[in-house]
């Protein structure tokens, strides 16, 4: 709607409303009146109709575009979050993409992230963590200190979950656990308590993807042969690549790929690299 018709529409919605008594007519003398106090003020919108009247053409407005060819310019719906899965077995969280993996630094994530394997802990150090950073990690093992409040399921999984708790720090963090994917998923939060909570409302069983199981969850040191064997009892298929590495026992796993925590189709092949 160009400015012209925008003006006439509001003058036709004023003159109506001077008819009705809703709307005073401009430069109409205000009278003392005792009975003032009971009345609406003069000027002032009292009928229902009359307020939708002027927010339907305000709305209308809204949506045409700065040109002045009326044509209606939808407003744009915010474009969804791209999310991956990640998980051990057939158990799987549902992160959003930008998330990447282990953006830490001792151990300490440094923007939102997801952990498997953390080489970055390895180094302990008194980092704070930033705030506003979310993160969930992966493991294979439960802590020494997990301990169940309470047992629920995940599309008929059996599942246990540790309440979630705050430090004095402001850091909140809370678990869930499903002993028959062999995963436990540690969700931490500088945001909220209730953030920590919709991080673990994303938890899903994932019948038609298997996720490569962490080889660090083996006796070490970890060998291709017996990453090997959790692959195929997953229903994974296992490649071998060599790389010399003097001074190593051979058969040591050095990486794999895809990594862990990828969601595959069964039967999908992970390649090891190992010792040689």
């Amino acid at each position: 709607m160009d400015e012209p018709k925008l003006t006439e529409s509001l003058t036709g919605i004023r003159s109506s409303l001077v008819r009705t008594g809703d709307l005073a007519p401009a430069g109409s003398p205000v009278r003392e009146d005792p009975g003032m106090a009971r009345r609406p003020l003069r000027g002032v919108l009292t009928s229902a109709a009359a307020v939708s009247a002027v927010v339907a053409v305000i709305g209308v407005t809204n949506l045409m575009s700065s040109n002045g060819t009326g044509i209606v310019v939808p407003t744009p719906s915010p474009s969804p979050v791209a999310i991956r899965m990640v998980g051990f077995g057939h158990a799987a969280i549902a992160v959003p993409e930008a998330w990447g993996t282990n953006f830490s630094r001792c151990g300490i994530p440094r923007k939102d992230t997801v952990l498997i394997d953390d080489p970055s802990a390895a180094f302990y150090c008194r980092l704070p963590r930033p705030s506003l950073v979310d993160s969930v990690e992966l493991r294979s093992t439960p802590t020494s200190d997990f301990h169940a409040d309470e047992e629920f399921t995940i599309d008929g999984v059996e599942a246990e979950r540790q309440g979630t708790a705050c430090l004095d720090d402001g850091v909140c963090w809370g678990a869930v656990g499903i002993p028959s994917q062999r995963v436990w998923f540690w969700a931490t939060s500088s945001t909220s308590a209730e953030e920590v909570d919709r991080v673990l409302a994303r938890i899903e069983i994932v019948p038609g993807r298997i996720g490569v199981p962490s080889y660090h969850s083996l006796d070490a040191p970890p060998t291709g042969a017996a990453y090997a064997e959790v692959l195929e009892q997953l229903g994974l298929q296992a490649a071998f690549r060599i790389r010399t590495s003097p001074g190593y026992k051979p058969g040591l796993i050095l990486e794999a790929f895809p990594s862990p925590g990828t969601m595959l189709e069964p039967g999908a092949t992970v390649t090891i690299t190992i010792t040689g």
